[in-house]
C-alpha cells in the first residue's frame, strides 16, 4: 500500500510536472509573439510610424471629418489616459510665422524659469525636431520607448480606425511632455485648425498669425474661408491674441470671437505696437518693436529673426505671454529680451554656406516670398542674387512666381523630394510666361547648386526657397544631423 502510495504521489508529480512545462511552454510563446509586436530597436520603431498614414506627403487630400477626424483622436488619447489635460498649453494657429512666434513664445517662458514644451511642424531633417523641451529635441531612446508604450492602443484602434502620422506625433508630444514634468507646452496647429489634431487642448491663450490663401484644396479659396477653419481653435472664454488682418479675415475673426464668448485681442488696434528698422556694428541691420499692455511694457525690443515681417510675429508672441501673465503665470519683463536672444530657427533666412554664400528659406506661399524678398533687399547685402526655388502643386505657384521675379536676378527650378512637386521644366515655362525674364531647371538639387555656383562670384548670393522639403534637402547637404534620425 505505501509502495502503491508513492506511486500515486509521483504520478501527480509528473502530471503536475508535465502541465507546468506545457504551461511554461504556452506562456513563453505568448511572450514571443509579444515581444514580436515590440520594437526591440529604434529603427523598427521609426519604422512602424512612417507606414502610417501620412497627410503631408499625400498629393491629393480630402479635407472633412473623415480624414481628419477628432473623434478618432479623442479616442485615442483617451486610451492613452488624456495627457493632454495634464499639462497648461498655448495654442498657435495661423498661415505664416507659427513656428516663428512659437518659438519666441517658449523661449521667453523659459527665460522666466518655466519648464517649456514645444510642439512644431513640419521639420527641415530630422522628425525629432518637432518635439523638444527647453531647446533640447526628443531622444532616439525616448522615441523609442514612447512608440513602445503607444503601440498596444493603436493597434487596437487600427481595428476600428487607424490613426495617422500625424495624430500620433501628436500624441507622442503630448505624452513625452507629461513625462518631462514641463510647466507649459506651446502647441503649433498643423493644417487648418477646426479639424487639426492639436484641437482638442484646452489652452491658457490662443494666438493667430498672419492670415493669406494656402492649402486652398483644402481650406478654401478665399481669405474669410481660410479665417473660418484657423478660428475653429478658439474655446469658450479663451483670451485670443492675433495681428492685423485683411478686412475679411479679421471680420471672421471677431465673429467667431464672439460666437464662443472669447476676448479678442489685435496687436496694432487693441495693442498698442509700433516697429522700426535700424542697423548696428553689434547687431547688423535688425528690427526693434515697442508693445505696450495695461499690464506690460515693452520698449525696444530687439526682434531676434532677420526681416521685417517678424516684428509682427514678435509683437504677438510678446502679448501672448503678456495674456499668460495675466493667467498667473509669474512673468519678469526684464527677462523677455533675455529669452528672445536665445531664439534661433532652422531653416528661415539661415546661412547655411559662407562660400559661395547660401541662404535658405521656408517660404512656400505668395506672402511669405515676398516677406523674403522684402527681408533679403532689407538686410543682406549682395551684387546679384540667384534663387534656386521648388514648390509643391498644393500651392498657388503662379502668385509665388509672380513675387519671384521682383527679387530674383537670375532663377533655377528645380524639384524636391516630395511626391507633390511640381515638375521644374513646368516652372521654368510658366516663370517666363509671367516674367518675360530667361531662367534654368534641373533635375534635382544637386545639379542645381553646380549650375548656381557657376553663376555666383563673392559678392552673390544663392537663395534656396519655396519648399521646406528642398530647404531640409539644402540642409542637409551643408550640415550633419547631430544625434536624430533623418526623415523627410
Amino acid at each position: 500500500m505505501v509502495k502503491k502510495a508513492a506511486s500515486t504521489k509521483t504520478k501527480k508529480r509528473t502530471t503536475n510536472s508535465r502541465r507546468k512545462k506545457q504551461s511554461i511552454k504556452r506562456t513563453s510563446k505568448k511572450q514571443t509573439v509579444k515581444s514580436k509586436k515590440r520594437f526591440r530597436t529604434y529603427k523598427q520603431a521609426l519604422s512602424y510610424l512612417l507606414e502610417r498614414t501620412d497627410y503631408e506627403k499625400q498629393q491629393r487630400l480630402r479635407y472633412n471629418v473623415t480624414t481628419f477626424n477628432l473623434s478618432r483622436m479623442k479616442r485615442f488619447l483617451s486610451a492613452l489616459g488624456n495627457p493632454h489635460r495634464k499639462i497648461p498649453t498655448v495654442h498657435i494657429a495661423g498661415t505664416k510665422g507659427k513656428g516663428s512666434t512659437a518659438t519666441m513664445v517658449a523661449r521667453v517662458l523659459e527665460s522666466n524659469g518655466y519648464k517649456v514644451g514645444l510642439y512644431t511642424s513640419p521639420h527641415l531633417i530630422s522628425l525629432h525636431e518637432r518635439i523638444a523641451v527647453n531647446g533640447m529635441i526628443i531622444t532616439e531612446s525616448q522615441m523609442l520607448g514612447l512608440l513602445n508604450r503607444i503601440y498596444s492602443p493603436v493597434e487596437k484602434l487600427a481595428k476600428k480606425d487607424n490613426p495617422t502620422f500625424f495624430e500620433i506625433m501628436t500624441s507622442l508630444a503630448f505624452i513625452h511632455f507629461v513625462d518631462e514634468q514641463v510647466d507649459i507646452a506651446v502647441i503649433e496647429t498643423g493644417l487648418g485648425g477646426r479639424l487639426d489634431s492639436t484641437n482638442l487642448i484646452k489652452p491658457e491663450v490662443i494666438g493667430i498669425t498672419s492670415l493669406s490663401i494656402d492649402h486652398q484644396a483644402q481650406l478654401g479659396n478665399t481669405i474669410d474661408l481660410i479665417a473660418k477653419e484657423k478660428a475653429g481653435v478658439f474655446k469658450k472664454g479663451i483670451p485670443i491674441v492675433t495681428v492685423k488682418q485683411y478686412p475679411e479675415a479679421m471680420k471672421v475673426l471677431r465673429a467667431e470671437a464672439t460666437a464662443v464668448n472669447a476676448p479678442l485681442s489685435v496687436t496694432g488696434e487693441d495693442i498698442d505696437f509700433s516697429s522700426r528698422f535700424e542697423a548696428s556694428p553689434e547687431h547688423g541691420p535688425h528690427t526693434r518693436i515697442c508693445l505696450t499692455t495695461e499690464t506690460s511694457k515693452f520698449e525696444h525690443i530687439r526682434v531676434p529673426l532677420h526681416g521685417s515681417h517678424q516684428a509682427k510675429n514678435c509683437a504677438l508672441a510678446l502679448a501672448m505671454i503678456d495674456k499668460l501673465k495675466s493667467r498667473g503665470f509669474k512673468i519678469n519683463n526684464d527677462k523677455v529680451e533675455e529669452g528672445l536672444d536665445k531664439v534661433s530657427l532652422l531653416g528661415r533666412m539661415e546661412m547655411i554656406s559662407s562660400n559661395p554664400r547660401i541662404l535658405i528659406d521656408g517660404a512656400h506661399n505668395v506672402d511669405s516670398i515676398e516677406a523674403l524678398m522684402h527681408a533679403i533687399g532689407q538686410g543682406i547685402p549682395y551684387d546679384s542674387m540667384v534663387v534656386i526655388f521648388g514648390c509643391n502643386k498644393d500651392k498657388d505657384v503662379e502668385g509665388m512666381l509672380n513675387k519671384l521675379q521682383c527679387g530674383a536676378d537670375k532663377v533655377i527650378f528645380t524639384r524636391s523630394s516630395s511626391v507633390k512637386s511640381v515638375s521644374p521644366d513646368y516652372l521654368a515655362e510658366m516663370y517666363t510666361n509671367i516674367s518675360g525674364k530667361m531662367c534654368q531647371s534641373s533635375l534635382n538639387l544637386g545639379e542645381a547648386l553646380q549650375l548656381a555656383n557657376s553663376a555666383v562670384g563673392k559678392e552673390d548670393l544663392i537663395c534656396i526657397t519655396g519648399s521646406f522639403y528642398l530647404i531640409g534637402q539644402a540642409k542637409l547637404r551643408f550640415e550633419k544631423p547631430t544625434g536624430a534620425t533623418v526623415s523627410n
